[in-house]
Formats: structure tokens, sequence, C-alpha cells
């Protein structure tokens, strides 16, 4: 062997073991892994929001939230959805009144910018329907202009149109408690105005197609009926939201795991008359106290605020990396967390069961508690390293036949329900925000895809499905849409490997296709990088600044898919040149997505699992191509 190549080879095992020592020394004494996770500042702003709106503001929490709200702010006055993005009117709203309800002038420099900015991209009037609730409910807007959702809904059968299953599991657990809210329109007054905020309503986008202008118009007649001293089914639909709201709580006292699920579905309830020490209520706000991260400022201690935490996704990506990486099966690291990651198992049947009745079930959910909600990403994950480290066990097993039952009809895989793609909702006033139904994505598909292929012939005819929806839906260019991970990087590094995985060749059309568009995205430095406006601008398809994970996910997928070739061997060596002394990267961008164009996540996480299984198989690849090599000298 070269010398140069010697040096090389060190490179990358010195490079391989500092990110896995760095990974290990992550791990809970109880086995599982959980990383921060960050996504804007609606979280803090919202915490805030509820319990002035409760009476319960706690001072010292409030001021050491508002110390972090404003340590965020950019120069122009604004905040951003996610780290380096563009100034967000609901966001920049949001947190201002936020500061205003803890104390700051709207006269102090740093919110006359803010509200200058405000003015100057249209006020109050442009900013989303959830944004304009939270106002109306704390005396700032008027309920009048909020869109009307009629706690009705819940009482319509599964296959009437609009029904609340025909909503994403994350919509109809905002529309359930906001139905509810808006039926009371409470208000509580927070002693100042936003008048010289307001802009003007006439100028808000309106639809142009008949079907949604028909609902808008429907909007002007459900506001009549708002108004109505009698409701025939009213008190009927507001018990059965209540009942809905509280059956769903887990045993932690939150909703899904998710703390804006949680702010909305405590104000619902305190709506309809429960008191903040009521049983629920209690759990539900001592809950949120469980999102909460501690950090020192030059100005004073602050918090910050998760929207939720992640200890089942993190866990299982880990055992992938670890073993990735080489580390035997029976280390303790990984046999702690498998045992963890078996007590984590969802047996209760949820929300995904109105779609698929007959289905036993076997799946896992992303948080420390989530009985209602399991998702085919986590399942996929944890079923992956599980069998790496079980073989085929009873949960394996579970889990396996869960996901697949969860097929949609078309062949691909949603998040967390089955054939939820109901065009109809999406027409409603109240859905200016994103995603508001769960359709198959390429990347959940490519997951299952995966993880059914490792699982030999009996579901054959799944995955056979499910390679004819992933190359239905592979993009023109030769890359595939990315709807939880940022963006076409993502979506084309989880299919490559899972069509290789499944059988197709590296010669496929669709892989060399997937392999060009990957090359021809490379950065000049070597690493690969997408900007979340990739989700709304066409043009950041495929660019942006080069990042850890986002290169991982290149490498994992031209490691599958070419084996060593100049790009995988330049991206190798951006991961080596830009880890840290301690083995993980510096990565503030978020790579992660909640919402497209609505929420995006930052996982601490991602810039050292992914990097770490890219290591791992680049040099798992190098050793196999050296034994080769050798092989034929002895021939």
């Amino acid at each position: 062997m070269s010398p140069d190549k010697i040096e090389w080879e060190s490179g990358v095992a010195d490079a391989l073991r500092r990110s896995l020592d760095h990974l290990l020394g992550l791990q809970s004494p109880q086995g599982w892994w959980c990383q921060p996770l960050a996504t804007c500042a609606i979280n803090e702003a919202g915490d805030l929001f509820l319990r002035e709106f409760l009476g319960i503001r706690d001072e010292t929490k409030a001021v050491e939230l508002a110390r972090w709200l404003r340590s965020q702010q950019r120069s122009d006055g604004t905040w951003a959805k996610y780290h380096a993005g563009p100034g967000d009117l609901s966001t920049t709203l949001t947190v201002y009144v936020a500061l205003r309800i803890c104390g700051d002038n709207a006269d102090e420099p740093h919110l006359l910018r803010t509200a200058n900015w405000i003015r100057e991209n249209g006020g109050v009037a442009q900013a989303s329907v959830i944004t304009r609730f939270w106002l109306a409910m704390l005396g700032l807007w008027s309920w009048d202009d909020i869109p009307v959702l009629p706690p009705e809904l819940t009482l319509l059968p599964t296959w009437a149109p609009l029904n609340i299953y025909s909503w994403a599991n994350w919509t109809r657990h905002i529309v359930v408690p906001l139905a509810v809210i808006a039926h009371f329109r409470p208000v509580r007054s927070v002693g100042f105005t936003l008048t010289d905020l307001a802009g003007d309503v006439s100028t808000r986008p309106r639809p142009t197609d008949l079907l949604s202008r028909a609902f808008y118009g429907a909007d002007y007649l459900l506001q009549a009926y708002q108004r109505l001293p009698v409701k025939p089914l009213r008190q009927t639909a507001l018990r059965r939201a209540e009942q809905w709201i509280i059956e769903r709580q887990d045993s932690d006292g939150s909703w899904a795991g998710v703390q804006q699920l949680n702010l909305y579905s405590i104000a619902a309830l305190s709506a309809l008359g429960l008191p903040v020490d009521h049983p629920v209520l209690a759990a539900g706000l001592r809950n949120l106290d469980t999102f909460v991260v501690h950090e020192e400022t030059p100005d004073g201690p602050a918090q910050w605020i998760q929207m939720m935490q992640g200890p089942v996704w993190d866990t299982a990506l880990s055992l992938l990396a670890l073993t990735d990486a080489g580390v035997d099966t029976d280390h303790p690291a990984l046999k702690r967390a498998a045992d963890w990651l078996l007590t984590q198992e969802v047996r209760t049947v949820g929300d995904w069961a109105k779609r698929r009745p007959g289905l036993s079930p076997g799946g896992w959910s992303f948080e420390f508690v989530n009985i209602y909600y399991p998702d085919l990403d986590d399942t996929s994950m944890v079923v992956r390293a599980l069998t790496r480290l079980h073989g085929s066990d009873s949960a394996v097993q579970r889990g396996v036949a869960w996901g697949a039952g969860m097929q949609s009809r078309d062949g691909g895989w949603a998040a967390f329900d089955a054939d939820n793609t109901e065009t109809l909702v999406k027409r409603l006033p109240f859905n200016e925000f994103a995603d508001v139904t769960d359709p198959p994505s390429a990347d959940v598909t490519a997951h299952m895809v995966e993880m059914l292929a490792e699982h030999g012939e009996r579901y054959a005819d799944q995955v056979e499905h499910g390679v004819r929806w992933l190359l239905d839906h592979q993009e023109a260019d030769g890359s595939w849409f990315g709807r939880w991970g940022v963006n076409y990087v993502y979506g084309t590094g989880a299919v490559v490997p899972a069509l290789i995985g499944a059988g197709l060749p590296a010669k496929h059309h669709a892989i060399r296709r997937a392999v060009r568009w990957l090359e021809e995205h490379q950065n000049s430095d070597g690493g690969w990088g997408e900007d979340p406006l990739s989700y709304v601008d066409p043009k950041w398809i495929g660019s942006g600044t080069s990042t850890a994970s986002q290169t991982a996910w290149a490498l994992l997928a031209l490691i599958a898919a070419s084996g060593r070739s100049p790009a995988v061997d330049r991206g190798i060596d951006w991961l080596i040149q830009t880890q840290r002394p301690d083995g993980g990267w510096d990565e503030p961008q978020f790579t992660g997505t909640g919402l497209p164009d609505g929420v995006y996540i930052h996982y601490s996480s991602y810039s050292i699992v992914f990097p770490l299984s890219a290591l791992g198989r680049y040099q798992a690849l190098s050793a196999a191509t050296e034994a080769g090599d050798s092989a034929e000298r002895e021939r």
C-alpha cells in the first residue's frame, strides 16, 4: 500500500474512532440517546401566551424566555423559522407580542425595528390563522376575522367528508381544540393593542379556484351560525370534543409528545371550564416543563423550549450508526439501547386503526411517551436496528407486520396513517398553513422498503409495490422530494439505498439518474448542502452550505449505488477536514423538516449519527476492496 493510501486510510479510521467515541459518550445510563431538538421561537411565545391566557404566568420563567427570544433577534428586527432563514411575519409578530407581554416597551429600539418590519410586510392581517387565533384569545385581534371551525366536525362519521380523521394527526390535534376555543371566543386582555400593526385585511390573498372560493363563502354562513342563540348539536359536539381531547392525553400529561399540541389542548379544556388544578390540566402543565432547555447567555440565565423530544428516533439511528461503524452487537452500550427500545414498543390501538381496523398494533413512536401515534419512520429504523442485534424476534415481527399493513393503496407509506389523502380539507379557509394531510412520501416509503426487504420473501409483494411507487415518484432531474428532511438531498439519500437493498441493480436507469444528480449537486468544497428555501424556491433545490448530515445522506446513497468514486472520496475528505476534535461536527443549519414551508427542525443528533454511518460504510467498503485486491494478487 502506498504512503498516501496509508495516510488516507489512517485519516478515515481516526475520524471514525473519534465520532464513535463521541456518540457513545452521549448515551444515557438508561440506554437511550436524546439530543436537543430546536425549532423556531413559536414554542417560547406559545408557552408565554398559554400561561398569560390561564393567568398563571411565572415571572422568573417569563424573564428567562424573553432573554432567549431577544438573543435570537436578527439585525433587521425579525425572527426566522430556521437558522439564517429569511424573516418570517408570523414568527416575528408572535415574538413581538410575547416580549410586550414580558414587559418590553414598544418604543425600545429592538421592538421599534420589529414593528417597522411587521408594518412593511402587511401587519397582523397577513399573519397565519394560528397566529391570529392566539391574538384573538389575548384581545389583540377580532374573533370575527378567524375562520370558523364548528365543533360539530367531531360528530361526523369516518366515511364522511371533512371528518376529523381526514386531517393528519398533527392537524386534527389542532382542529379539535381550536374548534372548542372558537365556540367560546374567550378573551384575556394583555393591556396593550396592536392597532398600529393591524394592516389591511382586504389585501390578504384569496383563492381563485371555484371550490376554495365556495368554502370561503360558506365561512360567512358559519359566522352567522356561530352567532345564533340556539345550535341544536353544539353541546353534544363540545362534550364529544372534550372527551376526545382527554382520551388522547398520554400518561406523562402530554398530547402526542408535542409541545404545541399541549398548548392547544390545555387552552381548549380551560375554555370548557376545567380549572388549572384539574388533574388533566395539571398534568399537561407539568409536562410543558419537560420541554425546557436551560442555557447561560451573556445577559444571564435563559431558557428555550423544544417542540418535542425524539429519544426513540435518536436511539434507533445511533444503533444503526454504531453497527455501521463496526461495533460488536454484544457491546454493552448496544445491548442497553436495544433493551430500552423494546420497552418503547406501542401495543395500543391508536387513531391509525380508523383506516386499518383489523391490523394488530406493534410500532414505535418518536417520543418518550406517545401511545396513540406510532409512526412508520421510527418503526422502520427501530426494526432495522433490533434486527441487527436480536434477529427477527417477536417485537421485530410485530413491527414488520404492522408496518407492512400500513401501506397505502397506491404502494407508498405515510408517516402516521394510511390513505390520508383527502383533498377537500385543504380547501377550508382555516387551512392556510402547511401540510394538513399525511400522504405517502418518498423518504418514509424508502425506509419501509429497506426494512421489509431485509425480511425475506414474505413481504415481497409489499416491497415490489413500494419500489414501483418510488420509481413513479422520481423527479425529472433524478432526485426525490424529502418530506421529513431537507430536502431533495434527504429524499434521494433515503431512496437510493432502499432501491439497492430491494434488489435494483446499480445500473438501473433510476439509480444512475440519482447518482448523476447527487454528483452534479456536490459543492466545490466536497460536501453537500440544501437550504430549506428549496421547499418554496426551485433554484435552491440541492443547493446550500455544506453540512455534515446532508453530506452523509449523499454519501450513503453514492456508496450504496457505486461504491468508491471521486465524488465519494471528496465527500469523505470533507467530513474528515471539518470534524471537531471531540468527534462531532458543527451544524447550526436546520436539516430536519416538520412541515414543509412551515416548521423546520434542528436535530442535534443528525450531525453525528449520519456522518458516523457514512464513515463506517466507507471503511467497510475500503476493507472489502482491499481484501478483494489481495485475493486477486494471490491468484
